[in-house]
């Protein structure tokens, strides 16, 4: 326990370098998540297609692997200037929105499609209607699962260790250093437990609400 109070600023540091990786990957991850679950029901072909394929990548692909593609392979093709850190919030940020699209579009299919007929005979059009009429409703019903995805998100947060980017599991291997190897992973452990749990209590607490809501 006296490692873990005498490594306490290593702790903090590290948990706040998974908070802001979680938080700016999510942000991103939201976005292009609801633009590519629009692209996915869009009556447009041309938009379907890339949407789906994009998606699919990015479910099958080992994160680590995609890691190593934006880290190594943007600057293959001149996108240069960019930090480890916001490298890390790229590639968290898209792999997410692939699983953030899926679960919003499980959402829109949920949604009665009387209510979009409704919408056009009042005269809106696709962009409109999704806007106002689908999406704020597909929202309320999958706020659980994607809790769920941005709790799996800040857990994806620990590659980014390997890539030189400050957060939680990065404190393990600086106590490993000084032999204080198995205190540091019950440390980490412990924060990413209380994390978590955090995000867990406020997601149910959200989704509550907006059932109640409904």
């Amino acid at each position: 326990m006296s490692v873990l109070i005498d490594n306490s600023d290593l702790f903090v540091e590290g948990l706040r370098g998974t908070v802001s990786l979680t938080v700016a990957a999510a942000l991103l991850a939201i976005a292009l998540g609801t633009a590519l679950a629009a692209c996915r029901v869009s009556p447009v072909p041309s938009l379907r297609g890339p949407a789906a394929f994009f998606v699919n990548v990015m479910q099958n692909l080992p994160l680590t692997l995609l890691f190593f593609l934006i880290v190594f392979g943007l600057p293959r093709v001149q996108v240069r200037g960019l930090s480890y850190w916001q490298l890390a919030v790229l590639t968290l940020g898209l792999y997410t929105s692939a699983f953030i699209c899926e679960v919003l579009r499980s959402g829109i299919n949920t949604v009665a499609a009387g209510q979009a007929e409704a919408a056009r005979s009042l005269g809106m059009n696709f962009s409109q209607n999704l806007r106002l009429v689908i999406l704020p409703q597909a929202v309320r019903s999958v706020v659980g699962p994607i809790g769920s995805t941005l709790i799996a998100l800040t857990k994806n947060t620990s590659v980014a260790t390997a890539f030189s980017v400050t957060e939680l599991t990065g404190v393990a291997s600086d106590l490993n250093e000084e032999g204080a190897a198995v205190a540091g992973l019950f440390g980490v452990a412990i924060c990413y437990l209380v994390l978590i749990l955090f995000m867990s209590y406020g997601f149910e607490r959200l989704e509550r609400k907006v059932a109640f809501a409904r």
